[in-house]
């Protein structure tokens, strides 16, 4: 079973990425969810965005990286839209990671300044007209990464929605969050 690292979105920590978390204990995964944002939860993705950028995102991502430094190297690190920031960083720079799961987000390795470790395997996952996905760069990011990159998926599901997988948002989707989990549930499975 895996070790897993889960970064929230903008939002904050809500009861949706808890049921996510759930989930994927339930298939018997260790997972460890932080408050980046130490208990404050936002109505919107633009309120929590502001309050990311009010306290630095690097100041996020600082937060992401220090929630790992008192648990083990072989984590795999997953994160949704803005916690896809901290995993990836985390994935790119700690030794012994076992993978990425990153949702509604891919940022360019040049913000990281590094390149993808060898033989650690990622998968993306985004909704193919979703505006902060697709308008953003992050989905032409993300094709580029794929293609160039051994061990890495993109995964596209039909809609517009931003944070499609929480239960807990209006923009739930329920079809593709299902599809969603069942896919990040069959690459945990062999980590």
């Amino acid at each position: 079973m895996a070790e897993v690292l889960l970064f929230h979105h903008a939002y904050g920590l809500t009861s949706g990425v808890g049921e996510f978390a759930e989930t994927l204990r339930g298939a018997g995964h260790t997972v460890h969810v932080p408050d980046l944002f130490e208990g404050r939860l936002f109505g919107s993705v633009e309120a929590g965005v502001a309050h990311a950028r009010e306290i630095g995102f690097d100041t996020v991502v600082a937060r992401g990286v220090a929630a790992a430094g008192e648990l083990p190297g072989s984590l795999v690190y997953a994160g949704f839209s803005l916690g896809a920031m901290p995993a990836e960083k985390l994935a790119l720079t700690r030794a012994g990671a076992k993978g990425a799961l990153l949702f509604d987000s891919f940022v360019p390795l040049a913000h990281f300044g590094a390149s993808w470790p060898e033989g650690v395997p990622v998968q993306i996952h985004g909704m193919d007209a979703d505006e902060d996905f697709v308008d953003s760069g992050d989905l032409d990011a993300a094709r580029a990464f794929v293609a160039a990159t051994s061990g890495a998926e993109l995964f596209l599901y039909p809609g517009d929605r931003h944070l499609f997988a929480d239960p807990s948002l209006p923009s739930y989707d329920e079809p593709a969050a299902k599809l969603l989990a069942e896919r990040a549930l069959a690459f945990l499975s062999t980590r």
